[in-house]
């Protein structure tokens, strides 16, 4: 069960930093500064942060137009959040 507890936490903590990612990618493309590349912003959606990364899109209107955002993040949430349901119903 402690298992459960860390990965809970550590999905909390992955995507709060993705839609932080994504706010802070779309700043620096409004003042034309550094952008974080799109391989990042994609890899923290693999690594967890999907529903952070897809609520950051939507909040921020940012990568919405691009179709392996506007496609591939929900893809990447869907694939997730059935293999945590999967997982849920395997780990008792």
């Amino acid at each position: 069960m402690d298992f459960m507890k860390y990965f809970g936490w550590y999905l909390a903590a992955v995507n709060i930093v993705a839609f932080i990612m994504y706010g802070i990618d779309k700043e620096k493309a409004r003042r034309g500064a550094w952008r974080i590349p799109e391989s990042t912003l994609i890899g923290v959606a693999f690594l967890g942060g999907s529903f952070g990364a897809w609520a950051g899109m939507r909040y921020f209107h940012h990568k919405t137009r691009k179709k392996k955002f506007s496609v591939g993040i929900p893809l990447i949430l869907v694939v997730e959040y059935g293999l945590a349901a999967w997982l849920m119903t395997s780990i008792k």
